[in-house]
């Protein structure tokens, strides 16, 4: 069993800006400060010399697990270690894998940019498999509405990001 996320970020920028946006470590770890992560660790390495030759991001950061129901802070307790690796291979697609190390479950997918008359819509696309026996369902529900306000603010920070 598992949870599918599909997600539109809107930006109001060509593709190059928004893969620039996408390549800067400050921005990612403006994201992490605007939702209030505890700690966090952002690399981002390219895989060549040009934009285009894609680039490697790790995003490791520990938040905070209150306001998760009690089933699920049994298992992680009060603080959650994200680690959020997205390997591009080009300047417009990625694979992106999502963990929480020690415990079971992952998500796995894609982000997609495309350009349409000055607009970047990114696309994450992303399979939430939780593999604990009787709440494991419960626990895709719970990540993937983390996941969706993670992107949400993500969204919102970029935007301000790319009006400066």
């Amino acid at each position: 069993m598992s949870k599918r996320l599909k997600h539109d970020l809107t930006y109001d920028a060509p593709l190059a800006e928004v893969a620039a946006m996408l390549a800067d470590k400050s921005f990612r770890e403006e994201v992490c400060d605007y939702q209030r992560v505890l700690s966090h660790t952002v690399t981002v390495t390219p895989k060549g010399d040009r934009p285009e030759d894609g680039m490697e991001v790790v995003i490791d950061q520990v938040q905070p697990a209150k306001g998760l129901p009690s089933f699920a802070t049994k298992l992680v307790g009060d603080e959650i270690n994200i680690v959020q690796t997205e390997s591009w291979s080009t300047i417009d697609r990625g694979a992106v894998l999502v963990t929480i190390p020690g415990k079971p479950g992952e998500m796995k997918g894609t982000a997609t940019l495309r350009e349409a008359g000055g607009v970047t819509t990114e696309t994450v696309d992303l399979e939430i498999k939780v593999g604990i026996p009787l709440v494991g369902g419960k626990i895709e529900g719970l990540v993937s509405d983390m996941l969706l306000k993670a992107l949400k603010a993500e969204n919102k920070v970029g935007r301000e990001y790319l009006a400066r």
